[in-house]
């Protein structure tokens, strides 16, 4: 779904005419997986979801999903218009960001869990593998 975004929002006619800053009041963009940690908890303790995930894949997909069309679907015209949503959206704040750990289904395989994951050192970081954002980008 990702990958035929653009293609979805700007070359649909449907979708153009009412997915627009005048029409949309809230989207919610969700990011989970059917699993774990599953072997990547060394991977999070020392960087998180905010640096892995947030950062680069979903924040891509908000500017994908906020941003006006662009000029042409040139490299240079699309990240313009990524930029103009960046711009707009307010400074995080503590109170926007929620953080947690995740632990797993108790009852579940224990590789499915930061608990029975054994890339994680047993100075466990305590980063979080969650992170849950409200970004506002005012009219």
């Amino acid at each position: 779904m990702v990958l035929n975004l653009m293609i979805l929002r700007f070359g649909n006619e449907l979708f153009r005419s009412v997915w627009n800053r005048e029409r949309i009041a809230c989207v919610v963009i969700t990011f989970k997986e059917p699993f774990g940690t599953y072997g990547r908890g060394g991977y999070f303790d020392t960087n998180g979801i905010i640096r892995d995930v947030m950062q680069n894949h979903l924040l891509q997909i908000l500017c994908l999903v906020a941003m006006e069309r662009p000029v042409s679907v040139d490299a240079s015209d699309i990240r313009d218009e990524k930029v103009k949503v960046l711009k707009f959206i307010k400074p995080i704040e503590l109170d926007d960001v929620v953080l947690g750990q995740y632990v797993g289904n108790p009852d579940g395989p224990s590789e499915d869990s930061k608990l029975g994951d054994n890339t994680i050192s047993k100075s466990y970081h305590n980063t979080p593998p969650y992170s849950q954002y409200s970004a506002l980008i005012p009219l």
